[in-house]
């Protein structure tokens, strides 16, 4: 199985194990640390394994904080869009 970890913080393996990160976001929620991570997902990871750390809503709110790339920021708001309208449904 990969870790598909690996490919969001290659440059910091100890953010490669899921049950160790899921801890350090949860414990850092209100800190810079927590929306440096939360951009790398959105940056590197894919789809859906950004959304297993991260609600929808959590990203939606953060989408005007963070400093994305172009093509990230479009891509999530769309992403943000499709996902909240299928949820209220």
């Amino acid at each position: 199985m990969r870790n598909y970890l690996k490919a969001v913080f290659w440059d910091y393996p100890q953010f490669t194990d899921k049950e160790n990160l899921r801890k350090y976001i949860q414990e850092n929620k209100n800190s810079s640390m927590y929306l440096w991570i939360l951009k790398r997902f959105l940056e590197y990871g894919r789809v859906i394994d950004t959304i297993s750390y991260f609600k929808i809503d959590e990203i939606t709110n953060q989408l005007s904080e963070l400093k994305l790339t172009p093509y990230t920021c479009k891509k999530w708001k769309r992403i943000s869009e499709v996902y909240s309208v299928s949820c209220r449904k």
